[in-house]
């Protein structure tokens, strides 16, 4: 590949290039516990409802518009945290809770994909339970609970092959290395939580 279609592939992906790079610090600096991780979420968030508009996938518009007063709560949530407990601690998540919010998802992802489908959009069913349980997870990252982990981990792996269909491959890649920072989140989170435990 020549350093002119570099350049060219660059110009005109510069969006979604902004919005992979701010997400991938963004979830790195949550796997760490830094309070920075939500102002970088929101410039990729941003960059990303442009995107998904774009390419009709109306689902995923929708959860980054309707995740901005969450990502809003998860920071003023957690500075709350900071300010009484001198860091960012990890709550455990209750079985009742946890189940409440898988049906929850599920719900919220059969009913999103009804309206979806008579929108025309690209996968409205399979959009649509990925944006409900992308709401699940951040409202379980907001209030620091650790199975947010797990649930990433689940909906990254589907997000990548989404993304493909889309041929959007950069942020198809992009999910491959999400998937992989939530496993390094639950790693770090889980050792947060021992240490925790212990003091």
């Amino acid at each position: 590949m020549s350093l002119a279609a570099i350049g060219r592939y660059f110009i005109e992906n510069w969006l979604e290039i902004l919005g992979a790079v701010t997400a991938i610090v963004s979830i790195w600096l949550t796997t760490k516990r830094k309070m920075a991780c939500w102002p970088i979420g929101i410039i990729s968030d941003l960059a990303y409802l442009v995107i998904s508009y774009q390419a009709k996938l109306f689902s995923f518009a929708l959860l980054l518009v309707g995740g901005l007063p969450l990502t809003i709560y998860g920071w003023w949530y957690w500075e709350q945290g900071v300010r009484e407990e001198g860091d960012v601690r990890v709550v455990r998540l209750p079985l009742p809770n946890l189940l409440i919010g898988v049906v929850a998802g599920a719900l919220g992802g059969l009913a999103l994909g009804v309206w979806m489908k008579h929108y025309h959009a690209s996968l409205p069913y399979l959009d649509a339970m990925l944006t409900s349980f992308s709401i699940l997870g951040g409202w379980w990252q907001a209030r620091k609970h650790i199975a947010n982990w797990w649930l990433w981990i689940v909906v990254d792996i589907v997000y990548v092959g989404e993304f493909l269909r889309e041929n959007l491959l950069l942020t198809a890649l992009l999910y491959a290395a999400f998937v992989a920072l939530a496993i390094v989140g639950l790693r770090d989170w889980r050792r947060a939580a021992a240490i925790g435990a212990e003091n």
